[in-house]
């Protein structure tokens, strides 16, 4: 299994802060993960920081010949 290209790191946030995010996640349909990570790149933009867009999630099986 390939490495993941994102970033893994503790994250210590308020329970109050934590249960309002899954909240808004689950309005969403997102994960929590996800949520924060959206919240993040607005809160940047905001601040005109350019963040390029992440790469859209591979589905699916792999073709025969990359095999």
């Amino acid at each position: 299994m390939p490495a993941s290209a994102k970033k893994a790191f503790a994250l210590r946030l308020d329970p109050a802060l934590y249960a309002a995010i899954e909240r808004m996640a689950a309005a969403e349909l997102r994960s929590a993960n996800a949520e924060i990570e959206m919240l993040l790149r607005e809160a940047l933009a905001r601040r005109g920081i350019s963040v390029k867009p992440p790469a859209p999630a591979k589905r699916g099986r792999p073709p025969k010949d990359a095999i």
